[in-house]
């Protein structure tokens, strides 16, 4: 169920790649199921995978959304990534610039 005191949702997600971050970040904002996906170059994430400790290079992709088009982008997203069991977290945003927050549900509007 949609808490309606929470107008926005920041999602990470990581990828092997910056290219491959690009790739999912300009469908979702394309379809609007994202007003806007930050990528940052590199980030360095050590994570325990198949019982070994990884640490690896990656891309990481911040996403703004609504609630409303959570699961729509989530299915979307696991469809483009390219990793078995891809991150995506979804954090709510209970308190934001009201001008940008319109903004952004106005850009993920069907």
């Amino acid at each position: 169920m949609l808490d309606p005191t929470v107008p926005a949702l920041v999602l990470l997600s990581t990828f092997p790649s910056a290219d491959k971050a690009a790739e999912a970040a300009r469908v979702l904002v394309e379809e609007r199921l994202a007003a806007c996906v930050n990528l940052l170059g590199e980030v360095r994430s050590i994570y325990r995978w198949q019982d070994a400790v990884s640490d690896d290079r990656e891309a990481l992709a911040i996403i703004k959304t609504t609630p409303e088009r959570y699961e729509a982008l989530a299915a979307r997203l696991l469809s483009l990534h390219p990793y078995e069991v891809p991150e995506l977290v979804a954090l709510p945003v209970t308190k934001g610039h009201a001008p940008y927050l319109a903004w952004l549900a106005a850009q993920t509007a069907d």
